[in-house]
């Protein structure tokens, strides 16, 4: 009731401080909500068992966390405040569950990265890295949708701020976030920063570079270098070295993670099982399987599980597991190899039966790998040296599928079932019912007087009779011969029991014996079963009689009671069948009621449908009988139309007649035109021809006065001609300077050009010259790189092709 209590207020104080946050003292309501989140926090955590994120019948704890993370989420809360939600809510990250909840219902993904892009000028600050630690371990193992909010932002500032795990987290078989990284201008300089971290002390540092590298580049021509044969040796033995000898989880998971996106390359594959240390190592490794630690396992058997995807080494994990100790033994192996390594059979037995409240994957992980070793083994000469260790796991596993306790709680019973399925996949892929050495027991188990043995087989024949090579054929001999014998041995007990019948004759006839007391024949009978037991030959003829008789009662009690351990057997049978229906008459019944609740709310959903329908029916109705008016109106109106219809008939008759009138007068003005047009050039020409007339008087009228001057000025006329002449020179001479001038300006303007051409030439020489001066300043920048590369990686090579192929 407590908890309700403070879950109720957390949630009111959200709800008001989000709506009047800056009317809040600052100090005083940082206490009091630290306080009421701590509170929250305390009680949730001792009531997680109670409230389940993802169950939906509990809202408050729902409620509280969106208003924390809507809160942390604000920009204008404090850092202080943001920082302890952060905390707070990431002890739920371990929680796979809760995990699973943060990334599909609260987006707690987004919200982290929404901090990181408001505070991305301060990278350095603790609240920008508590985000990352939280985004780190939120996403591991957890494809991020790519929608989510502020994911490109994030992208963008870890590859200025390098945060290696999240990133490769991120780009861990996601090809969305792959392409955008792929797609950004500054992808080349990102490469050769993490070129440059894989001589990096720190071996976690490595793997988190190779894990990136090998998402990012692992079939490009970048990751073909960085992973050919001869870096790849260097990569498998860094990998097997942090997975036996790696202190930290953390850094051992990412490096079997490396390796298994690895192996899903077929040429890296084919290189692993060249690689000369590989028997060392998967000793090495198969030791870790008996640790106590269920993680370690868990991820140890995950990599075991991915080896067996290549067929070859699928084989060699196979010899290694399955076969005797004493052959395991190699003279190269180190002892503290074998005694770490030791029967890693037992340790996988162990982990299988793991107790349900564990960690699921360890014994989830621990079956795939004993399916994938014993499909190996069935075909292969391990056959013989894996049926001891077969016997002993089918004793323990058979008992996985018992029925669990009822008073376990639901989780646990879901666990159950996942692993009991898993276990009945795991006994069919080790049971091959097409080898023929199966046909001798089948069928003396079908032909056998015990009921359990018959029932026992006819499962097994309903299993392997669809498969298409089962032996059904020297099935049907082998039972027609167990046939045939069992006839003969019926016709021999026939006759048997006819010799018995005489002898029961020949006892009616000895009325004496049985008239002795009982006491007597009891005795009788110890004595003769003594001599039986100590070997006296039995030679009175009435004894052997008398036991012959007494061999029969028993072999009817015999029957008699077979026939009563049936009958038993038969209704515990109907009994359990009785509890099984009852159960499931219970389970139908549920289910029927919860139909019928279901079906309640539908008919009340129906009927408020209906009444919604039924006022969209009537306002249909309202509007049918509106469009019938406007029908009616349309009709009149259509009337009135047809009328205008046949005036505009008759008015187009008569436009007819007057078009054809118009047209006959509309010809005769046209010839009236013509005949006007040539009166009027008649007239015009008679009109110009007047005018000259009227022009030649008025010349002659003129021009007898200048005769009259001109017979008076022949004399001045040779001085003017002189001076006539005089320009004229002076013009001619002018002219020639001209052109001279002209043809020295041509050759001023073509020299202009063409040094102008050979200006523009140099220019273009000079930026052809600066850019090859870059160009060699930057190859020199590079084999400065590449020769300090060189002398900081035993790789010598590695980095000076790739940068190479990055500046290509």
């Amino acid at each position: 009731q407590q908890n309700m209590i403070i879950l109720k207020g957390l949630i009111l104080f959200f709800t008001q401080f989000m709506h009047v946050q800056d009317e809040f003292p600052s100090n005083g309501t940082i206490k009091h909500i630290h306080s009421f989140i701590h509170s929250f926090i305390h009680s949730f955590i001792h009531s997680f068992p109670l409230y389940k994120i993802s169950n939906i019948l509990i809202v408050l704890p729902s409620e509280c966390l969106s208003g924390l993370m809507e809160v942390a989420g604000d920009p204008n809360t404090s850092h202080a405040l943001t920082g302890s939600i952060i905390f707070l809510l990431a002890q739920f990250v371990s929680d796979g569950e809760a995990k699973e909840a943060f990334h599909s219902s609260y987006n707690f993904t987004g919200t982290l990265a929404a901090i990181i892009h408001c505070n991305r000028t301060t990278p350095e600050e603790p609240l920008v890295l508590q985000c990352l630690n939280v985004l780190q371990r939120l996403t591991y193992n957890v494809k991020t949708l790519h929608c989510a909010s502020h994911i490109h932002e994030l992208i963008s500032f870890l590859m200025q701020h390098a945060c290696l795990g999240l990133m490769a987290n991120l780009c861990r078989h996601d090809i969305s976030v792959q392409s955008h990284i792929k797609s950004q201008s500054n992808v080349k300089a990102f490469y050769r920063a993490l070129i440059n971290l894989l001589g990096h002390n720190c071996l976690t540092v490595v793997v988190f570079v190779l894990s990136i590298l090998s998402s990012l580049t692992l079939n490009e021509e970048v990751g073909q270098k960085l992973f050919n044969a001869k870096n790849i040796h260097q990569t498998f033995q860094l990998i097997f070295n942090i997975t036996v000898n790696g202190d930290g989880t953390l850094t051992r998971n990412y490096a079997v993670d490396l390796l298994v996106d690895l192996l899903k390359n077929p040429k890296i594959a084919d290189n692993l099982t060249k690689y000369k240390h590989l028997s060392v190592c998967l000793s090495e490794v198969l030791g870790l399987l008996h640790t106590k630690d269920p993680d370690t396992a868990s991820k140890v058997m995950e990599l075991l599980v991915a080896l067996c995807s290549v067929p070859v080494l699928r084989k060699h994990v196979c010899e290694t597991v399955l076969r005797p100790p004493a052959a395991r033994l190699q003279p190269g192996t180190r002892k503290g190899v074998q005694a770490r390594g030791s029967e890693p059979s037992l340790a996988l037995v162990h982990w299988v039966l793991s107790p349900l409240d564990g960690p699921e994957q360890c014994y989830m992980q621990a079956l795939s790998l004993l399916a994938e070793l014993f499909e190996e083994a069935i075909d292969s000469s391990l056959c013989s040296s894996a049926q001891s260790f077969v016997e002993l796991l089918l004793q323990e596993v058979l008992v996985l599928l018992q029925s669990p306790d009822s008073t376990e709680g639901d989780q646990l019973l879901k666990k159950h079932c996942l692993r009991a399925g898993r276990v009945v996949d795991f006994l069919l892929d080790i049971l091959n019912f097409k080898d023929q050495r199966m046909v001798t027991p089948l069928s003396l188990a079908l032909t056998s007087n015990c009921r359990e043995h018959v029932q026992v087989a006819l499962r097994i024949l309903v299993e392997a009779a669809p498969l298409p090579d089962f032996p059904s054929i020297i099935l049907g001999d082998s039972i027609a011969a167990n046939n045939a014998y069992c006839q003969r041995d019926g016709e021999l007990s026939i006759r048997s029991s006819s010799a018995s019948e005489d002898v029961s004759l020949v006892g009616k006839s000895f009325p004496i014996m049985h008239a002795e007391p009982p006491g007597s024949a009891y005795q009788s009978i110890d004595s003769l079963i003594e001599k039986l037991q100590s070997g006296v030959e039995v030679k009175d003829v009435h004894m052997s009689e008398i036991i012959d008789v007494y061999e029969q009662k028993l072999s009817a009690l015999a029957c008699k009671e077979s026939r009563l351990q049936d009958l038993l057997e038969a209704k515990a049978l109907a009994l359990s069948q009785a509890d099984r229906l009852i159960a499931q008459y219970r389970c139908q019944r549920a289910q029927a009621e919860a139909e019928a609740r279901k079906l309640a709310s539908l008919l009340k959903d129906t009927e408020r449908k209906k009444e919604d329908l039924q006022t969209e029916l009537n306002d249909h109705l309202l509007e049918v009988e509106r469009l019938k008016s406007d029908s009616q109106q349309l009709l009149e109106h259509n009337g009135r139309l047809q009328a205008v219809a046949d005036q505009h008939q008759e008015l187009k008759g008569t436009y007819n007649q007057l078009l054809s009138r118009y047209d006959k007068n509309e010809g005769m003005l046209k010839e009236l035109q013509a005949a006007h047009i040539s009166l009027t050039q008649q007239a015009e020409g008679l009109r110009k021809t007047n005018e000259g007339l009227k022009l030649q008087q008025e010349r002659s009228s003129y021009t007898l006065p200048f005769g009259i001057k001109c017979t008076k000025k022949p004399c001045s006329v040779p001085g003017l001609q002189n001076d006539l002449r005089r320009q004229e020179e002076q013009i001619h001479e002018m002219e020639e300077n001209v052109s001279i001038l002209r043809k020295e300006l041509n050759k001023t303007e073509q020299a202009r050009k063409d040094t102008s051409i050979k200006a523009s030439s140099l220019e273009l020489q000079k930026s052809q010259l600066e850019a090859k001066v870059e160009k060699m300043e930057e190859e020199l920048s590079k084999h400065t790189q590449m020769i300090a590369m060189i002398h900081s990686l035993s790789s010598g090579k590695l980095k000076g092709e790739i940068t190479a192929s990055l500046s290509l």
